[in-house]
């Protein structure tokens, strides 16, 4: 991928959560600073919501499980903003998810590393709108495809 600035990238543990535990309740928000190119991680039991603002232009993921095993659970919030401005925030999501998900892998990177399987598991993101159009579910490969390390 290539494209993560790592000297970019703050990552916050929030308590409990360790670089290498839990794995099921690990969510990460994931926010940025349009003015320095700056992105933001929190790793924690909760989502960081002090830390999502208006724009509503974070990146938030969680760990579940299904029949098929462990999966990284994306979501983004596409919105009901519009026909004209619900086109450019999916855009905007589309083009800008690689990095997103290369910061979580990569300011996640001892958890990943102490649990290797991870990095193989699928990662599904949800795409949140009232539109149908932009309202999907998707398959995004999986944590190697975004690796660092």
């Amino acid at each position: 991928m290539g494209r993560l600035n790592p000297e970019k990238l703050h990552v916050e543990f929030r308590p409990v959560v360790t670089t290498t535990k839990p794995i099921l309740g690990r969510k990460y928000t994931l926010t940025h600073s349009d003015i320095t190119a700056e992105l933001f991680l929190t790793i924690g039991l909760q989502f960081a919501y002090d830390k999502i603002t208006s724009m509503r232009d974070e990146v938030i993921a969680e760990w579940k499980i299904s029949n098929c095993g462990l999966f990284l659970y994306v979501y983004v919030y596409v919105g009901d903003y519009g026909p004209a401005m619900n086109a450019l925030r999916n855009t905007i999501f589309r083009r800008e998810l690689p990095l997103a998900l290369e910061a979580i892998v990569y300011g996640d990177k001892m958890f990943f590393k102490t649990k290797p399987a991870l990095t193989n598991s699928p990662i599904w993101i949800k795409f949140d709108s009232t539109d149908p159009t932009y309202n999907r579910f998707e398959y995004w490969g999986t944590g190697m495809d975004y690796r660092w390390y």
